[in-house]
């Protein structure tokens, strides 16, 4: 009787496997910006002259060269328990990176690698900085989901990796059984992008590329033959004519909202949230599509965050906190800007209820608010009344009574919970986060007081994760209260330190 028959080897077990030669279109492509401004100064300087023209075909000939070569020099492959980036251009260097350090996958395709089916790998290691993590740029779109499926496997030191299993892994089965089927979170309809508008970072967007603009001016303006004289005089002009610098200002404001929708559907186009494997799988892009892998069990809570404009309309945005992730601003994120009842719902699914309500803060936390938006103002305003400049005396109470309202708003958004699962803390106000974090991945406590919160009576909490941020806060809490909170959560660390036990729980508000 025949034993069962031996799977046939994986294309990725030990074997040298090199990057798809169609990287060598991007790479000219790509190194062209750079070569722009020398080959015009070469161009330049020699006058147009055949001999200028055959140095600049030198250089693009030679960009061209060093292309090929960094690609014949370049070998990856996956050898039992870890994978192996090899580079032999000058020195020979290895770079090897254990599977079971993997936290995510990061999966990016640009146009042009779209144009020539290709994409980019990232590794996340959790080594805090690019510098550490493997980087394929760029195998073929099918490669790079084979090869995320067989790099996010984890398999056990020295077991071979079968071209089934991998395919497999890719297609969300491992081994001969099939894993939970994956599973749509969240889809971001089209719809939702008139809330691009609404985030702060978007709307800023034709100012940033105006700063852009003149920082490369003035940067390379000396190659384009502007001098200091001729921005002298620019400004001079400006100034001459405040009627063009007030459109131009009213163009850019007007162009806030055109601009922040255009550059939500540019980076959350068809934004997508699945479980696959194990995985949290967000996948978003117009242009560049790119696809982000969580792993589920390192992560320890989530983040919900608004600014004042997206509290008005009722939308958030959502990240994970995940041990070790590198870069969490961008590849923790679980939800661009969405209504915040979808939010909660998709959070919930992912990783646990939003605790509520949450616990206020007593009233002491109110007049530290209002007198640190309002008394600093006011000083400014005395001490320009006194010098008898009353234009700037009236400029200075504008925010002073604008302050009024904001510090309501930063105090009502204080608060704290605990649900006998999750703690929750909250704060701020331009930008108001609520962090929600699982019991068990709390590590420490520190509480601090300064000598205003002394006076006051409050002190504020502060939750050690290993995740997110590393602490998250409950910020200008009662002393008691604090104390309680903390002894709520992790009563074994914090009442054998307690002269007398706190109340076990706290009224809700």
């Amino acid at each position: 009787m025949s034993g069962p028959a031996r799977p046939a080897p994986s294309p990725y077990d030990g074997r040298p496997c090199r990057l798809s030669p169609r990287v060598l279109l991007i790479d000219p492509i790509r190194t062209l910006p750079s070569l722009l401004l020398p080959l015009a100064g070469v161009l330049l300087a020699g006058g147009f002259s055949p001999r200028s023209f055959g140095w600049a075909a030198i250089g693009v000939a030679g960009s061209v060269v060093y292309a090929v070569v960094r690609w014949a020099t370049f070998t990856y492959r996956v050898h039992g328990d870890r994978l192996e980036l090899t580079r032999a251009f000058v020195g020979r260097s290895v770079r090897t990176i254990p599977l079971d350090r993997i936290r995510g996958v990061d999966v990016t395709a640009s146009p042009l690698h779209r144009l020539l089916g290709l994409a980019v790998l990232k590794l996340d290691t959790g080594a805090g900085g690019d510098e550490q993590e493997g980087v394929l740029d760029a195998v073929t779109a099918r490669e790079a989901e084979t090869l995320r499926g067989v790099l996010l496997a984890r398999r056990a030191p020295g077991a071979a990796i079968t071209t089934e299993a991998a395919a497999g892994a890719a297609a969300g089965v491992t081994g001969a059984a099939a894993g939970p089927p994956e599973r749509l979170h969240a889809r971001v309809p089209p719809s939702w992008l008139r809330y691009g508008p609404l985030s702060g970072a978007y709307l800023l967007t034709p100012f940033a590329l105006a700063a852009g603009a003149a920082g490369f001016v003035l940067q390379w303006g000396e190659e384009f033959g502007l001098t200091g004289r001729t921005a002298r005089r620019a400004a001079g002009w400006v100034w001459e004519h405040p009627t063009l610098l007030f459109a131009a200002v009213v163009l850019l404001v007007l162009a806030m909202p055109v601009a922040g929708g255009l550059t939500y559907a540019i980076f959350n186009w068809n934004f997508t949230l699945r479980s696959r494997e194990g995985y949290l799988v967000a996948e978003r892009g117009l242009l560049t599509r790119r696809a982000v892998s969580l792993e589920r069990r390192r992560i320890r809570g989530y983040e919900l965050a608004d600014g004042l404009v997206e509290r008005w309309a009722g939308v958030v945005r959502l990240w994970a906190l995940v041990t070790g992730l590198g870069d969490s601003a961008t590849r923790g994120q679980l939800l661009p800007v969405t209504p915040r009842a979808y939010a909660e719902r998709v959070a919930a699914e992912v990783a646990g209820p939003v605790p509520g309500p949450l616990r206020s803060h007593p009233r002491p936390a109110l007049r530290r608010r209002l007198f640190r938006a309002v008394a600093p103002w006011l000083a400014v305003a005395a001490v320009a009344l006194a010098l008898g400049w009353r234009v700037v005396a009236v400029a200075a109470l504008v925010p002073a009574v604008l302050g009024v309202p904001l510090a309501f708003d930063r105090y009502r958004s204080l608060g704290h919970g605990y649900d006998g699962l999750r703690l929750s803390v909250r704060s701020g106000s331009l930008r108001r986060a609520q962090a929600v974090v699982e019991r068990p991945a709390l590590v420490g406590w520190r509480i601090r007081q300064t000598v205003f919160q002394r006076r006051s009576g409050l002190v504020t909490v502060v939750a050690g994760v290993g995740a997110g941020s590393g602490g998250y806060a409950a910020v200008d809490a009662g002393e008691d209260q604090g104390v309680a909170f903390a002894a709520e959560v992790t009563p074994d660390w914090i009442t054998p330190f307690l002269a007398r036990p706190p109340s076990s729980s706290l009224p809700l508000s």
